[in-house]
């Protein structure tokens, strides 16, 4: 267990050990969040895109950009004609 002290303007300093055990660096983020009389301090590690990718399952097959483009101009010619009232 390590300890610090609270500022006055209610700030902590992560010791060294526990920034290096979570592998924290200067400008990183971390989430507390109140664990009924304690309060924990959760590391928030970006990922790059390529490294999220995968991480959901696909719910229907890509269907390639030539497609996505066509449904794009279909849906907004479908808006257009509503606004314009045909």
């Amino acid at each position: 267990m390590h300890a610090t002290t609270l500022t006055q303007k209610g700030q902590v300093t992560i010791p060294k050990a526990v920034r290096r055990a979570l592998g924290l660096k200067p400008g990183d983020r971390v989430f507390i969040t109140l664990d009924g009389d304690r309060a924990l301090l959760l590391p928030v590690h970006r990922r790059s895109l390529s490294q999220l990718r995968g991480a959901l399952p696909a719910t229907a097959p890509f269907p390639g950009h030539q497609q996505i483009r066509e449904g794009i101009r279909r849906q907004r010619g479908e808006m257009l004609r509503q606004e314009g009232g045909e």
